[in-house]
């Protein structure tokens, strides 16, 4: 078992970008990485991304366009998706503001 404060979350922003991950679970180091993501309003993940694995999420705050393979998703508050990460992905926040999501990982990614 492990407990994760609010106060003692791992965070992680990418270069270029303001978009921020919190680390839920323990450590990357175990089967699933359980991940909050904060992109502000406007942010754009531009380069593509894949691994294997697979990732699901909801959006629990905002809009967020996905680009997954050759298809794009709009997902909005309450949304969910699921998919196989080893197909090229990447994200955007669209919309007036701030973007919040929870994602789950496996196996972890960053």
């Amino acid at each position: 078992m492990a407990v994760v404060r609010k106060g003692g979350r791992k965070k992680l922003i990418l270069p270029r970008s303001e978009a921020e991950y919190e680390l839920l679970s323990p450590d990357p180091q175990k089967r699933i990485e359980f991940i909050t993501v904060h992109f502000p309003a406007g942010t754009k993940i531009t380069e593509f991304f894949n691994h294997k694995g697979e990732e699901c999420g909801i959006i629990l705050k905002g809009k967020l366009m996905g680009f997954i393979g050759t298809e794009v998703v709009i997902l909005d508050e309450g949304d969910s998706i699921y998919f196989d990460s080893s197909i090229p992905h990447r994200w955007e926040s669209v919309g007036k503001g701030e973007m919040k999501a929870i994602w789950a990982i496996t196996p972890p990614s960053f």
